[in-house]
C-alpha cells in the first residue's frame, strides 16, 4: 500500500500552485491531507478514482483534515469521540478491510507555548488512547503533522531552539509515549541520519 501525507497549509492555496496536478499523479492508495482550511462545499477539489473524506473545523479558514482513497472504507470516522477536542478538525480515521488509516492535525503549542499545557496533558493522551483503541481491533497507520521534532537530530539547530514550540520537553515526551506504547516511526525506522526536514520558516 502506498500512502502520502501532507500538511497543505490551506488546501484552496495549494491546489492554486499545482498541488492537485502532483496528488493526481502521485499515485497512492490513500492520501492524507492536514491543515486544509476549507469546508467541503467552498472548493471542488476532487481526484479522480479516489473517495475524499473531510473533517472541517468549525472555525472558518482553520484547521481541518481530509483523507483520499482509492479502496471503500468499511466506515469513517471524524475526531476522538469527545466533543470538546472535536471542534477543531484534526482527526479523521479510515477503516479499510486489514487496517484503519488515521490522519491527524496535532494542536501547536504556539510561539507563547499558550496551548503547551492542553497539548500536553489533554490532547495527547487522548489523542494516544484513541488510537490505542483502534490498534486494538486492527492495525493502525496513522500520519499528519503532529507538530513536533522528537529528538535532537530532527533539527537543524536543537540548542536554540529548546522551549520553542515543537521542541518542548513535553511534546517530546509526548511522541515517547506512543513510541513506548508500539507504535514505530517509520521514517526513522529507514533513516538514521539527520538533514532531513519537513518544515522551514516563513517568518524572514
Amino acid at each position: 500500500m502506498h500512502l502520502v501525507s501532507w500538511n497543505v497549509n490551506g488546501l484552496r492555496a495549494c491546489l492554486r500552485k499545482g498541488g492537485g496536478d502532483w496528488l493526481a499523479r502521485c499515485d497512492a492508495d490513500v492520501i492524507c491531507l492536514q491543515e486544509t482550511r476549507v469546508l467541503p462545499e467552498q472548493t471542488d477539489f476532487a481526484l479522480p478514482g479516489y473517495r475524499t473524506f473531510w473533517n472541517p473545523a468549525a472555525k472558518p479558514g482553520y484547521s481541518g483534515v481530509a483523507i483520499c482513497t482509492r479502496r471503500k472504507p468499511q466506515r469513517i470516522s471524524a475526531g476522538l469521540g469527545i466533543a470538546a477536542l472535536d471542534t477543531e478538525g484534526r482527526v479523521l480515521a479510515v477503516e479499510l478491510a486489514d487496517l484503519f488509516v488515521v490522519t491527524v492535525y496535532t494542536p501547536n503549542a504556539q510561539r507563547d507555548l499558550a496551548r503547551l499545557d492542553f497539548r500536553a496533558r489533554v490532547w495527547d493522551p487522548a489523542f494516544l488512547t484513541y488510537i490505542g483503541s483502534l490498534a486494538a481491533r486492527k492495525p493502525v497507520v496513522f500520519c499528519g503533522d503532529l507538530n513536533v521534532s522528537h529528538k535532537e537530530i530532527d533539527l537543524a539547530n536543537p540548542q536554540q531552539n529548546r522551549r520553542n514550540a515543537g521542541f518542548t520537553d513535553e511534546e517530546r515526551a509526548g511522541f515517547d509515549r506512543i513510541i513506548a506504547a508500539g507504535f514505530v516511526d517509520t521514517f526513522r525506522e529507514f533513516e538514521s541520519g539527520g538533514g532531513h526536514y519537513t518544515w522551514w520558516s516563513n517568518r524572514r
